[in-house]
This record gives structure tokens, sequence and C-alpha cells, in this order.
């Protein structure tokens, strides 16, 4: 039976803790949300450096996998419907697609016309 002070000390606390967080489900979405923000950090940091679309194609498609994480823990924490999280996060795994899809038709399309060039450039000489 529940005494007045533990019943006191259970309405003190957030409604998400009560509804029974699974601690495994929190470690594994702790460790993936380090480990795809470093992820998107890395592809960032590659993206300002080498300062091309394709590379910050591939940053915003490493971005997705943060933002699924980020899905995954509104879930847990009741922000995000549980009816919805799923739609959500195949909706980013297909904008992750097609970001991946564009940074691969770019690189190809500029490698082309790169090599379009030097080759219209040695029959000059």
């Amino acid at each position: 039976m529940l005494t007045s002070t533990s019943r006191l000390s259970t309405h003190a606390l957030p409604l998400h803790v009560l509804s029974g967080v699974d601690p495994v489900l929190a470690g594994v979405l702790v460790t993936a949300g380090v480990g795809t923000a470093v992820l998107a950090l890395l592809g960032i940091t590659a993206a300002i450096r080498r300062r091309s679309v394709s590379y910050l194609l591939i940053a915003a498609a490493l971005s997705t996998l943060a933002l699924r994480t980020g899905v995954a823990v509104s879930t847990m924490v009741g922000i995000v419907p549980f009816e919805s999280h799923h739609t959500l996060e195949h909706a980013l795994d297909a904008v992750m697609a097609g970001l991946i899809l564009a940074a691969v038709y770019y690189a190809r399309r500029v490698e082309q016309s790169v090599r379009a060039r030097s080759a219209g450039e040695g029959d000059d000489r």
C-alpha cells in the first residue's frame, strides 16, 4: 500500500518517468544519439572544409540519422505519438536515400563535366 509520502513523491515525477521507460532502450537511444551526432558533425565539418555540394548532401543525409534518434527519443518520452513515429522514421529514411542519390548524381555530373572540360582543353594545344 502506498503511504502519503510515497504518493506525494510519485506526483512530483514527470509523467514520462511513470510510463515505465525501458532502461535498455534508453541506453541504446543515448548511444545512438551520441554516435549519430558525431557522424553528423563529422559530415558537416567535411562539407565546410571541402565546400562541395555533394559533401553537403552527405552531411544532410548523416543528419537524418540523428533526427531518427530524436524521433525515437521523442516517442519514448511522449512528445511524438506512438502511432506516427514509424511513419516519421520511414519518411526520414526516404529523405536520407534521396540525399545520398542526389550526392552521387551531383558528384558524377561534376566529374563528367570536369573530364569534358579537360578533354576540350587538351584539343586546343
